[in-house]
């Protein structure tokens, strides 16, 4: 039996009324509070704030991120129970840094926080997974390391999730990722016709055993142990 949980019901944990706001500046604004409580927190840990629309985002050392993102999930002032996206932001001036998103929300107090690690050019691109934290960073992260190419490490499955295991032409939302692919139209006709359709599915969805032999060895192993995580 699954263990019991608590409902969280939005805004128990908070006095005020929800509105709908109105006339929200393009930039400044007030501060969450919740900047405020990161940097009592950590010390020297956010290298700037920035309000924008009314949300607040912090950007925050890379090798502190795991623990600012655990601290928000887990101290019952903040309580970040929801991760609803990761994702990064590459921009077309190719010398400034890669940015990766976390999208944070706090049901009960009906609070929203953005937190960004900054990933210089020629740097390695990579950060820490939050998935032990937040289950739902699976399929968000495998979604961030396909489009952009950033590693999460530690997250127990980091595999392409809506391009093929095999696809080879990069990372398609980088801005260096040519609109047609990097290979020619021949070669990508070559390579779709070369590739089996029904060895891009779990064996449950299979209905002819012998395409389990066409699928790649480290697909077949996984299979063959029980998936860990979604396909």
């Amino acid at each position: 039996m699954s263990p019991s949980f608590t409902i969280v019901h939005p805004g128990t944990g908070s006095n005020a009324t929800p509105v709908t706001p109105k006339n929200v500046p393009v930039s400044g604004g007030p501060v969450s509070p919740t900047a405020e409580a990161v940097g009592a927190q950590f010390p020297g840990v956010i290298s700037r704030t920035v309000v924008s629309r009314g949300e607040t985002t912090i950007i925050v050392d890379g090798a502190r991120v795991h623990d600012v993102i655990l601290w928000l999930h887990d101290d019952a002032q903040q309580s970040y129970d929801y991760l609803s996206d990761v994702t990064a932001v590459e921009h077309r001036d190719l010398s400034l840094p890669l940015e990766v998103v976390w999208h944070l929300r706090s049901l009960r107090y009906r609070r929203f926080i953005r937190v960004k690690v900054l990933i210089a050019k020629g740097a390695p691109l990579e950060v820490p997974s939050v998935m032990d934290i937040y289950k739902g960073a699976d399929w968000l992260e495998r979604e961030c390391y396909d489009m952009f190419g950033v590693k999460f490490a530690g997250h127990p499955d980091l595999r392409r999730i809506l391009m093929w295991e095999q696809y080879k032409e990069g990372f398609p939302l980088r801005k260096d990722f040519p609109l047609r692919g990097r290979f020619s139209r021949s070669e990508q006709l070559k390579n779709a016709l070369a590739a089996n359709p029904e060895a891009r599915y779990s064996m449950e969805e299979l209905s002819i055993a012998d395409a389990f032999e066409e699928l790649p060895l480290d697909m077949r192993r996984r299979l063959s142990e029980g998936e860990k995580v979604g396909e």
